[in-house]
């Protein structure tokens, strides 16, 4: 159920409110392209967290970055209201949580977003939106379910994803890398989305007799870097480690110029889906139905994926853990975030080896 919205005028400022992880950032830029398609001369606002907004370097769709700390302290609530207080002619809020509903409601006088159901905590938003969507968390890619706030606006969609784009580039051969690689990234932000380590071992292992270096990607936080560093003595000898090295926008070219990306169920592998090469993506409890990788150059209005088993579509490879069970759409077997899942605890490289040789032959 949705309530559309008649604009009397062409907002000349618009702001999109994306408040979630790196992964949930990049997936709102095709609505942010869309906009800027459907309204060109308008500026185009987005406020994110401050940790996931090197997401956003370069795009050319935004003209202004607005960041916040994911805990605020009071002083933090007084500068961003400040700057966002009446600022916009349009607000839209991509999440329903009342946090994020109160600052588009502060924003603009115009205001779209997701409500929950009517069975739900929070129907009573509706009241406070002149354009509003019923969300839905399980049937619609994340992608399409943000398009059903562009529909309320009467414009068309643009599907591809915009990934940041650095000033000056580091290019691999800064790096010393001259041979053709793959870039491997083992550190999902929750551990229930791990793959097992000797997986891991093993396609690299594997990799090296296909003649590729291999590249690991990783953020700057001192757990990650230790479990791959940890991982890392068991790869071959001449493996580059980036973690915490370069940026986003540096990493989203250097994916670029890869053969192959493999990693789990994490923003990187939707940076790597969005740059066009091959990837191999690894998941266990999550729904692929709404999280799966965006293919490249796929411009359907329909989900990439169904539920259940491993699927290629155009430069996807999405391989799903081992289990009857599979996909649960919990966080672990123990329900939490720091748990471990069985799917993914016993799924084999023998599994993920074919898909290797067919990502590769496409290329």
């Amino acid at each position: 159920m949705k309530q559309k919205l008649v604009l009397k005028k062409t907002p000349q400022t618009i702001i999109v409110i994306s408040m979630r992880y790196l992964g949930d950032v990049l997936l709102t830029t095709p609505l942010i392209r869309t906009l800027k398609k459907a309204y060109p001369n308008s500026n185009i606002d987005i406020l994110v967290y401050s940790h996931t907004a090197a997401m956003l370097e370069g795009n050319p769709d935004i003209h202004q970055v607005i960041t916040t700390p994911q805990h605020p302290k009071v002083s933090d609530y007084i500068i961003l209201f400040k700057k966002i207080f009446r600022q916009y002619d349009l607000s839209i809020v991509t999440q329903t949580g009342d946090r994020r509903f109160m600052y588009g409601l502060l924003s603009a006088p115009l205001r779209i977003g997701f409500i929950p159901s009517r069975s739900e905590k929070g129907r009573w938003k509706r009241f406070f939106t002149q354009g509003w969507v019923e969300f839905d968390n399980i049937k619609n890619h994340t992608i399409l379910e943000f398009f059903k706030l562009s529909n309320v606006l009467n414009i068309p969609p643009y599907y591809a994803l915009v990934p940041p784009k650095a000033t000056h580039f580091i290019s691999p051969t800064h790096f010393n890398i001259t041979d053709n690689y793959a870039v491997i990234h083992l550190h999902p932000q929750w551990t229930y989305k791990q793959w097992n380590s000797q997986g891991w071992i093993k396609i690299g292992e594997y990799l090296k007799k296909q003649g590729l270096k291999i590249i690991l990607s990783g953020g700057s936080g001192q757990d990650e870097k230790n479990y791959i560093q940890h991982i890392q003595l068991n790869l071959p000898q001449n493996t580059l480690n980036l973690a915490g090295k370069i940026s986003l926008a540096n990493l989203s070219h250097v994916i670029s110029h890869s053969e192959l990306f493999i990693g789990p169920d994490t923003g990187i592998t939707h940076l790597a889906a969005a740059t066009g090469v091959p990837v191999i993506a690894l998941f266990g409890p999550t729904n692929p139905v709404k999280w799966g990788p965006w293919p490249i150059n796929y411009n359907k209005p329909n989900n990439p994926f169904v539920t259940k088993g491993s699927q290629h579509i155009n430069n996807i490879f999405l391989i799903q853990g081992n289990g009857d069970c599979v996909p649960c759409y919990l966080e672990g077997c123990d329900r939490h975030r720091l748990s471990r899942s069985e799917c993914l605890d016993t799924l084999t490289s023998k599994k993920v080896i074919p898909f290797i040789d067919q990502a590769l032959k496409n290329t």
